[in-house]
């Protein structure tokens, strides 16, 4: 897996003054668009786009300095409709203009070529187990938010704390199916999980139950879940679970992430400094 990613960042650099598909860069990594996008997020720390942006204006900036074209034909040559648009970009990513960098020999900044590598660190076990699930239901209240990646996502406590802990006990009542208890579940999520990035979050519980008028219901088709468990501070453990689950063990397993809701569930501890979580990833295998 790691080689065909290798392989599909080849294809970036030998393609930077050309409109990158990248469903061809899946095709190269043979997998799914949507796999790619978020396999390629986890690994690399950044968006797809984020990263073939930096790296056109890492190029581009070199031919900035050399002179050798102006700064208008570097411009069309990286795929830029206008100066102006040109500018606007190499200043975001080099905190300079491309004519004061050219005046001044400015400093720029650099995006390296990435490679990715599977790095072995410490001898703990990922615990997961592969589950064929029948369709289900998820029960509760759903709200947009934004992705944060580290720390307390403050729309996301806000939402809970918005249910009411009456509302919350009457609705883990309802839990009848796994994962057991009140779950959180994360869908409609980007492929790239750029920070910020929108998306829908549900709290609530799997049921099969009868709706009441109070909450509102996801349906989620039948399908194959990966399921992970770990145990450690909280919330840092919980996001290191995500981050873990798409930089080690998809490369090393034949299976990609496919769209549907994500679950998590958590058991924290009495005073919430630490939790044991089970977090539910839709899969599918690869063929391998």
């Amino acid at each position: 897996m790691l080689d065909r990613l290798n392989q599909a960042l080849d294809h970036i650099e030998e393609r930077l003054r050309d409109d990158l598909d990248p469903a061809e860069l899946a095709r190269i990594a043979t997998t799914s668009e949507y796999h790619f996008r978020r396999l390629f997020s986890a690994l690399a720390g950044m968006p797809l786009s984020e990263y073939v942006r930096r790296r056109r204006l890492t190029v581009a900036g070199a031919e900035v300095l050399a002179a050798e074209r102006t700064l208008l034909e570097i411009a069309v040559r990286y795929g830029y409709g206008s100066g102006e648009a040109f500018a606007r970009a190499f200043r975001a990513v080099h905190g300079v203009g491309p004519g004061e960098a050219r005046r001044t020999g400015a400093t720029l900044a650099a995006q390296p070529r990435m490679s990715f590598r599977l790095v072995v660190e410490g001898n703990s076990t990922m615990r997961y187990r592969v589950v064929e699930k029948e369709d289900f239901r998820v029960v509760g209240r759903g709200a947009r938010v934004p992705l944060v990646h580290e720390g307390e996502n403050p729309a996301i406590a806000a939402h809970i704390k918005s249910i009411g802990q009456e509302a919350l006990a009457r609705l883990a009542r309802l839990s009848d199916g796994e994962p057991a208890g009140v779950v959180s579940v994360v869908t409609h999520l980007t492929d790239s999980r750029e920070e910020g990035a929108e998306l829908d979050y549900w709290h609530g519980v799997v049921s099969g139950a009868e709706v009441p008028a109070e909450f509102d219901a996801l349906d989620v088709p039948a399908g194959t879940w990966a399921v992970f468990e770990n145990e450690g501070p909280y919330p840092q453990a919980l996001q290191y679970l995500w981050r873990d689950v798409f930089t080690q063990w998809f490369p090393s397993n034949p299976y990609a992430s496919r769209p549907g809701p994500e679950l998590l569930s958590v058991l924290p501890s009495a005073d919430w400094t630490t939790a044991r979580a089970e977090l539910w990833i839709p899969v599918e295998r690869t063929g391998e």
